[in-house]
């Protein structure tokens, strides 16, 4: 059986972080150890909140019982979201070590969540710079939304050109695979919202129409990274199988944000959309750039 070591914050209500990340593993059939880098009462989105913030010794400690446990050589991959600060970072990339000691074809997926257009920076400082500088080389996977690509490959993203080239800039620190989420670009017609997925085997997009909220629900950039691992181990990372990968990860969001839609809920509608998650009734099919 597949297994996923996933370090991302936790919330008791909602569903961010490793709340959108876990369980919509686990329904698609993989075997999930989560490391929980905080525990809040919800996210920080409502404004108010309760809970603690876990410190990078408490996440080597964890990890050093799970693998004194059952050992790390059966772990296929981990995955990585919001890094509280510097410490949580190098935590992350030493708890990538270890997995890549024991089991060296293991990959990693970075979604470095940092920002979004119109909100800018929401992590502390210097989170950026030190993403940019040691985090992004050491991935297999990158999941960056349109901000974020910009900001780590240092150019302004307006074209589909800009976003293919700051995609290849990015795999040419490391990466094998580039994920761009909330992808609009100068030719769009506005109504639509893409994805777009850059490897050496070549470069697709999808794109789907966009869905109204009135409050957009947290947590989909989570969620989209999780589906786009778990689809990856399945596909590989050579030849067609980023196209795959993308082309089930686009169809799980499009079913959990009709959902969502459906429910008129704030949060995701995870557990409405489970089976449409694992088995969409869409079918998307992604077009070849080059």
């Amino acid at each position: 059986m597949t297994h996923v070591i996933s370090i991302q914050s936790h919330v008791a209500y909602g569903y961010v972080g490793n709340r959108a990340a876990v369980f919509p593993l686990q329904r698609l059939g993989l075997e999930v150890t989560a490391i929980n880098t905080v525990q809040f009462s919800n996210h920080t989105g409502y404004g108010a909140f309760t809970g603690e913030v876990f410190t990078p010794d408490h996440l080597r400690q964890v990890l050093d019982g799970v693998e004194a446990l059952t050992g790390l050589g059966g772990v296929d991959a981990l995955l990585s979201g919001y890094m509280g600060d510097e410490g949580i970072g190098r935590a992350v990339l030493d708890s990538v070590d270890r997995v890549k000691r024991a089991n060296p074809a293991a990959l990693y997926c970075c979604d470095p969540v940092m920002g979004d257009i119109g909100r800018g920076f929401f992590v502390r400082e210097g989170i950026p710079e030190w993403m940019r500088d040691h985090a992004i080389g050491r991935a297999d996977i990158v999941t960056p939304n349109q901000f974020e690509l910009g900001f780590l490959a240092g150019r302004d993203i307006q074209t589909l050109e800009d976003a293919l080239e700051a995609a290849a800039e990015l795999r040419r620190r490391g990466p094998k695979v580039v994920l761009v989420t909330s992808l609009e670009v100068r030719g769009d017609d506005g109504e639509q919202i893409g994805m777009l997925v850059d490897s050496a085997a070549g470069s697709w997009r999808i794109r789907t129409p966009k869905v109204a909220f009135d409050i957009p629900p947290n947590g989909a950039g989570d969620f989209t990274a999780a589906m786009f691992l778990a689809h990856s181990l399945r596909a590989g990372l050579a030849e067609e199988g980023p196209a795959r990968a993308l082309e089930q990860t686009a169809a799980a969001v499009q079913m959990l944000f009709d959902h969502t839609r459906q429910a008129g809920t704030r949060e995701l509608a995870m557990i409405r959309a489970q089976h449409d998650i694992v088995s969409p009734t869409v079918a998307l099919h992604a077009e070849r750039l080059r």
